[in-house]
C-alpha cells in the first residue's frame, strides 16, 4: 500500500483516540510536513534512510525544538499504526530517533504586581480588565478562562472543565490533561466582580442564560484581547507580554511568596510538580540574582 492509502485510515483511527484539538494538530502536521515528503512512497519499501533524509529536510526549516518533537511523535505514531496493521515489523523512526535539540532562549517575562495593576489601569473595558485579572492572580491559561461559564462557579469556587480552541470556530473542548480539570478558590474581590459581568449581561442580552464569564454569549476572541492588550501597554508605557505570560507572571509571584512547588503545579494544571520546576523555577532564580546584582551597584 502506497503512504497516501495508510494515512487515510490511520487518520480514521486516530480519530477516535484524540481529542479534537490534539486531532487537528496531528492532520496539519502530518498534511504539512510528512505526507508531502512520501507521497507515492510504498509503506512495505520505507527505509531507516528515507526517515534520516526526512529529518535533514525538517533541520532546514529551522522550527522550535517543540514542534520537532511534535513531528516527531506524530510520525512514530503512524508507524506504530503501521507496525499494528504488519506493514512493517518495527517501529524506524524510533530507531532512528528524536531530533537533536538546538539552543533555544526561552521567552519567560513577566508583570510584577506593580506592572500589573498599572496595565488594568489602561484597559478600556471592564470585561477585559477581568480577564486578565483572573489569569494574573490565578494562573490558569487563557484558553481556560476564556471558556469559563458561570454554572463553573461553586460558591467561592470555579470550576476548570473546559479548554476552547482560540483559532477558528472557538469550539469547546476538555482540559490539556487529567490535572488540567480542578477547582480554584476565588477571593470576595473576584467573585463580586464576576457578579457584576453577570449582572451586566442580563441587562444587555435579556433573561439569565448560562453566559461565558468573559465574553456573554460569545467568549472573548483572541485577537480582539490582543488588540485591546497592546493598546493598554502602550498609553501605560509598558512592554507587551503575551496572554500566556500573565501565568507566567503567578507562577512566578507564587514561587517568590514561597509557596510549595506542588501547590502551585496543582493550582496551575500541571500533571507533575517537575514540569513547574523545569518551566519557572530558574526564572525565579534569574530575579533573585539580577536583584543582588544591583543592590551591590547602588
Amino acid at each position: 500500500m502506497t503512504f497516501e492509502e495508510v494515512y487515510e485510515d490511520f487518520i480514521l483511527y486516530a480519530k477516535s483516540r484524540h481529542k479534537k484539538q490534539g486531532f487537528e494538530t496531528i492532520t496539519r502536521n502530518f498534511n504539512l510536513h510528512i505526507l508531502p515528503y512520501f507521497k507515492g512512497a510504498s509503506i512495505c519499501d520505507l527505509k531507516t534512510i528515507d526517515i534520516i533524509k526526512w529529518q535533514n529536510i525538517i533541520y532546514e526549516h529551522h522550527f522550535s525544538n517543540s514542534f520537532n518533537n511534535n513531528l516527531y511523535s506524530t510520525f512514530s505514531s503512524f508507524i506504530n499504526y503501521c507496525v499494528l496493521c504488519g506493514y512493517l515489523s518495527s517501529n524506524i523512526v524510533l530507531s532512528v530517533g528524536n531530533f537533536k535539540k538546538n539552543y533555544e532562549s526561552k521567552n519567560y517575562d513577566i508583570y510584577t504586581t506593580f506592572e500589573f495593576f498599572k496595565f488594568r489601569h489602561n484597559l478600556e473595558l471592564f470585561v477585559h480588565r477581568q480577564f486578565f485579572t483572573f489569569m494574573f492572580f490565578y494562573g490558569t491559561r487563557p484558553s481556560e478562562a476564556m471558556a469559563l461559564r458561570f454554572s463553573d462557579i461553586k460558591g467561592n469556587w470555579v470550576y476548570i472543565r473546559h479548554n476552547i480552541h482560540r483559532r477558528g470556530s472557538r469550539s469547546l473542548d476538555t482540559p490539556k490533561n487529567v490535572s488540567s480539570k480542578r477547582f480554584i478558590k476565588i477571593n470576595m474581590f473576584m467573585r463580586f466582580r464576576i457578579f457584576l459581568l453577570k449582572k451586566y449581561y442580563i441587562k444587555v442580552y435579556g433573561s439569565y442564560q448560562d453566559y461565558f464569564i468573559f465574553g456573554g454569549i460569545k467568549p472573548l476572541s483572541t485577537t480582539t484581547l490582543d488588540r485591546y492588550k497592546s493598546k493598554a501597554c502602550k498609553k501605560a508605557h509598558l512592554r507587551e507580554i503575551t496572554q500566556h505570560q500573565f501565568r507566567h507572571s503567578y507562577a512566578s509571584r507564587m514561587l517568590h511568596k514561597k509557596v510549595p512547588i506542588d501547590t502551585i503545579a496543582r493550582n496551575m494544571g500541571h500533571s507533575k510538580p517537575s514540569t513547574t520546576l523545569n518551566t519557572y523555577v530558574h526564572l525565579e532564580h534569574e530575579k533573585r540574582m539580577l536583584s543582588i546584582l544591583n543592590s551591590r551597584f547602588n
